[in-house]
């Protein structure tokens, strides 16, 4: 599920870097950030709305039961990278 994911969105925001976990091992509730220059001056809600529409039929069928989203522009993501311990 978590390439699935991966690239439902890269297939949306095919300038983003994406990267998708499953920390609990189950399957059903993932966290994703998603990195894009397309984020330049839209307002968060407009960021994730962006990458939660190529995911609406996974939620809506609970292939996917949660997703906690970060999004970031280039950089956003250099001046916070270190804290989520990616890359």
């Amino acid at each position: 599920m978590i390439e699935q994911i991966k690239s439902a969105i890269q297939a949306a925001l095919p300038d983003a870097t994406i990267y998708v976990l499953d920390p609990m091992n189950d399957g059903q509730h993932f966290e994703s950030v998603v990195i894009s220059p397309s984020f330049e001056g839209q307002s968060l809600v407009k960021q994730h709305q962006a990458v939660m529409k190529p995911l609406k039929e996974a939620i809506a069928s609970n292939a996917v039961h949660a997703l906690r989203l970060k999004t970031f522009t280039p950089a956003k993501w250099e001046a916070e990278k270190t804290q989520y311990g990616i890359e």
